[in-house]
């Protein structure tokens, strides 16, 4: 990817919080799988996997094209529109939920039968 701006991604937009904010706001069973952050309001939304699918979700809503994983340890770009993984510009620390935070998370509100929940 060149230094030229993108639209539809702003690294220098910090992450809306630690995990999914409609998760955490009530909007659906309260848990996901993994993280996704938008690229460009840095709202963080749980994966397809995940039972809410919040970060599709936010795109749909607010058309934002970009989405980059908020997972440690993985540093890759999702576009909607083309339906492929790229590399992108780093963002706005932190660029990850926090490493003890478990997968699949939030601590404390996980089902014991998670997997079976999954998309």
């Amino acid at each position: 990817m060149s230094d030229e701006p993108v639209p539809g991604i702003n690294p220098q937009v910090a992450p809306s919080g630690e995990g999914c904010a409609d998760c955490v706001s009530g909007d659906g069973p309260g848990w996901w799988f993994h993280l996704r952050r938008c690229t460009e309001c840095g709202h963080v939304g749980c994966c397809d996997s995940s039972p809410s699918q919040h970060g599709t979700k936010h795109f749909r809503t607010a058309g934002h094209p970009f989405i980059a994983s908020f997972e440690p340890g993985e540093d890759w770009y999702y576009s909607f529109e083309t339906q492929q993984v790229f590399e992108g510009p780093p963002l706005a620390s932190p660029t990850s939920h926090p490493p003890e935070q478990p997968v699949p998370g939030p601590a404390g509100a996980v089902p014991a039968d998670w997997q079976r929940h999954l998309n």
